[in-house]
């Protein structure tokens, strides 16, 4: 037997498509991963923008809340990092700076996650998403200045990856 007790060989089962009428929603329409589910909850591009704020909220928040409880250990690394650049002066702002921007980038990524998975618009979490694209790019300033030329090239792959995540988000 294959899927849903049919003949092997045979497809699958249409889905029901969930529309206004049903008073009961069937749980296989409840998540639609083809192209043609106008009605479902959750739709291949639905999935992908929460994984995508999912992914920011992650990413952006357990490095602002790092740098709130460890703030110590990371102004001590910091100096030694930023010792003989112009911005050696200025690692405990730039610090302070960048924890406010990796906390915003992460709360809203996390918030707009739910609110999208509740059925609302990707607003909140884009706004997330370009928060963490400005909080990268400064990240990826600081690295250059500081010549930590591979530290710099870390961070490519996550610019490409928040990049990817504003530009599904906001369309």
């Amino acid at each position: 037997m294959g899927y849903g007790g049919a003949p092997l060989g045979a497809p699958p089962p249409t889905p029901a498509v969930c529309t206004a009428e049903h008073s009961e929603v069937p749980v296989d329409s409840l998540i639609c991963l083809s192209s043609n589910c106008p009605d479902a909850w959750l739709d291949t591009v639905r999935v992908i923008q929460v994984a995508a704020s999912v992914f920011l909220a992650i990413l952006f928040l357990q490095s602002g809340i790092d740098k709130i409880v460890d703030r110590a250990g990371n102004v001590e690394w910091l100096t030694g990092h930023f010792a003989n650049s112009p911005l050696a002066s200025q690692v405990v702002p730039m610090l302070g700076v960048i924890t406010v921007i990796e906390v915003m980038a992460g709360a809203l990524a996390a918030v707009g996650a739910v609110v999208i998975l509740l059925g609302g618009e990707t607003t909140i979490a884009a706004w997330g998403g370009l928060v963490a694209l400005a909080g990268l790019l400064m990240l990826f300033f600081g690295q250059r200045v500081a010549k930590d030329y591979e530290g710099a090239a870390v961070l490519v792959p996550y610019f490409i990856a928040t990049a990817a995540s504003l530009w599904l988000l906001g369309s």
